[in-house]
């Protein structure tokens, strides 16, 4: 009897690859992520695997960039979902696309935000255009409201010399950005991600019937304080 080829077994290896060290990711949690492991799920030999992704770190490298991706894609389809100066809109879609996403994808959004992998290195260059396009709608929002002329900011601080490479990188990224809208885009992200942080965490109450209230209230406030009417 011949046996089948992988490929007809397996049609896309790479992407089964991946999808089974998301599985695994929600059973045993990041730490434990494997290979072997993958691959014996999958009822292939580990050199198999192999081929496509050399070794952990390269395989959980892929898996942050293709997380940053879909993350920046939601967040632009909520941008999007209201037109151009319709800024308070534009940028509470933005708040909830992100919500959203964290809690369809729980550990998409751990591993990208911190979930130690023990000995690996986060690669920043490797991941940059990817976590770029996950929060570049959040930046383009704030430029609009600035060159509108309608971001409320009394005061700002420049960025510290140690983190300027990092600013020079998002210059590359989106062309000359005005610093009041770094220092403003920085302010928004991490409240939204604060909140959405402790819910997934379990250390905040859900609030209301739908369990986002505390969420809405603080992307309300957000707009109330960032943007003149």
């Amino acid at each position: 009897m011949v046996r089948p080829s992988k490929k007809k077994q397996i049609p896309n290896l790479q992407d089964a690859i991946k999808e089974t060290a998301w599985k695994q990711i929600a059973e045993v949690g990041a730490p434990a992520l494997s290979l072997r492991a993958i691959a014996r799920e999958l009822k292939i030999t580990a050199p198999a695997i192999y081929n496509y992704f050399p070794d952990r770190d390269a395989l959980a490298t892929q898996l942050i960039i293709d997380a940053f991706t879909s993350f920046g894609d939601w967040q632009f389809a909520g941008r999007d979902s209201a037109p151009l100066g319709e800024h308070a809109k534009r940028l509470e879609g933005i708040g909830v696309a992100y919500r959203n996403w964290a809690h369809a994808y729980p550990q998409r959004y751990q591993l990208i935000f911190g979930t130690p992998i023990p000995g690996y290195v986060y690669p920043a260059e490797t991941v940059f255009p990817a976590s770029s396009h996950a929060i570049t709608p959040l930046f383009s929002v704030v430029e609009e409201i600035r060159t509108a002329g309608k971001l409320k900011l009394k005061s700002f601080k420049p960025v510290k010399k140690e983190c300027e490479p990092h600013f020079e990188m998002w210059k590359k990224k989106m062309g000359a950005l005005h610093p009041q809208t770094h220092f403003a885009a920085m302010l928004i992200w991490s409240r939204v991600h604060g909140i959405v942080s402790l819910e997934l965490q379990g250390n905040i109450p859900l609030f209301g019937e739908d369990g986002n209230a505390l969420f809405m209230f603080q992307i309300q406030s957000m707009i109330s304080e960032f943007i003149m009417e």
